[in-house]
């Protein structure tokens, strides 16, 4: 048994293969950037055609949709697709109670009150049970969250939809590529909405955003609400009427360019995901203590972020509060060299945007729906959520790398060393209660 490298041993990750470019930047990548500076043509109205339609006809293709409106960035997606759909002020938006902030703020945008709803222990994503029981007669809209890459479970979710009469958005934000029966997520809902940050499955070079839907009078709504209200077509003045409600939500030609550049590898890139990451898995699988994130055989996982739960009691270490084991293994796995983290350190209802409740002063959206269940709603009543992240860790970035399994590898030499040590793990663990 080595010595733990925190204890002066050699680390299990050596030093010098622990840095992991994402995205992977090619030389095709800067000639797609460089031919849309060449073309002058560096806002998406311009009155030629640019790489903006090009992005939006390849990905509505690849999610097998009619239509795709690319947009400025994911958060502003969320805040097109409920707008599009109509949600005002004094609707409720229910919204899952682990997610990205975003989630969380695309319905106040729109002055509609998020409803936070509980999640599944096993897939983190919304508890349709939960979802049910926090329905009420001012609810719009759900927005199911495919958290961490795994689809959320759009089976229930769409029998509750269509029971009350309510619209799905998907947030895909994290699950590019990602199959739910037979059907890509951002398909499901009546609005898809993914991200293409730079640190997403599929990225661009900075901020972006894609919306999926086969409705065509929505499609028209979200083009009309990305430019100002304005229709903008290709070869045709512009006339600067603004015929409904928008905004300034375009993506710039250049980003677009760049992420069309990286749709062209991203199957191959998911491919390789799919046979490095399993693996890995299922060599932490056989630990005592930990959980390891699963695919059911329903739907296929992106991997975006892997999450793995840790229980003291499966360890043998009674008394010891699960947040007190992940500080210790959180440090003893970073020293070895692997880089786990945290994703979110409170459920989004903890977050002081929500328990302060300013929003747009006065109270408001909240206000308006004084004396409802959303508006009295107590925070802390959401148990599955804060466990998860109490007793959770994550791997995030490393892994997208297509070459990344030789890399997992040692990441799972470091797990079984720490698991030989578990003895100072538990003195660690129980120092910190």
């Amino acid at each position: 048994m080595t010595k733990l490298a925190m204890m002066g041993g050699a680390p299990a990750v050596p030093r010098d293969i622990r840095s992991v470019q994402w995205p992977i930047i090619t030389e095709e990548d800067r000639k797609a950037v460089l031919s849309v500076l060449d073309s002058g043509n560096l806002v998406s109205n311009a009155e030629t055609e640019t790489s903006v339609r090009e992005l939006e006809q390849r990905w509505a293709a690849a999610t097998g949709t009619a239509h795709a409106v690319a947009v400025s960035n994911g958060t502003a997606a969320l805040h097109l697709a409920l707008a599009a759909l109509g949600v005002g002020p004094g609707d409720e938006v229910i919204v899952p109670a682990l997610s990205f902030i975003a989630s969380g703020l695309a319905p106040l945008h729109q002055m509609a009150v998020p409803v936070f709803a509980d999640i599944d222990p096993v897939t983190f994503n919304l508890d349709p049970a939960d979802v049910e029981r926090r329905i009420t007669d001012r609810t719009r809209a759900i927005i199911p969250v495919h958290l961490h890459g795994l689809p959320a479970d759009m089976d229930a979710l769409a029998g509750i939809a269509d029971r009350h009469g309510l619209a799905l958005v998907e947030d895909a934000a994290q699950a590019h590529g990602a199959v739910h029966r037979g059907r890509k997520v951002g398909s499901i809902g009546a609005i898809g909405a993914t991200s293409l940050q730079t640190t997403k499955n599929l990225p661009t070079c900075g901020e972006g955003g894609l919306l999926t839907t086969d409705d065509p009078e929505l499609a028209e709504k979200l083009v009309l609400g990305r430019q100002f209200g304005e229709v903008i077509e290709s070869g045709k003045a512009r006339d600067y009427v603004s015929r409904q409600l928008g905004w300034n939500a375009k993506i710039n030609p250049i980003q677009a360019a760049f992420a069309t550049s990286q749709l062209d590898r991203f199957d191959g890139y998911e491919r390789r995901r799919q046979q490095n990451i399993p693996p890995f898995l299922d060599r932490l699988r056989p630990l005592p203590g930990i959980t390891v994130p699963t695919a059911p055989a329903h739907a296929s996982h992106a991997w975006h972020i892997l999450r793995f739960r840790l229980d003291p009691a499966a360890l043998g270490l009674d008394g010891v509060a699960p947040g007190a084991l992940r500080q210790a293994l959180h440090r003893v796995l970073r020293a070895e060299g692997v880089p786990m983290s945290r994703y979110q350190l409170m459920p989004l209802p903890e977050q002081k945007v929500f328990t302060e409740r300013t929003g747009f002063g006065s109270g408001h959206p909240w206000a308006a729906a004084e004396g409802t269940a959303a508006a009295d709603e107590v925070t802390g009543s959401f148990p599955v959520a804060s466990a998860v992240i109490e007793d959770s860790l994550t791997l995030q970035k490393r892994h997208l790398h297509p070459d990344s399994g030789p890399l997992l590898q040692h990441y799972a030499d470091a797990f079984e060393k720490v698991w030989d040590h578990l003895d100072t793990v538990a003195t660690m663990a129980r120092s910190a209660r």
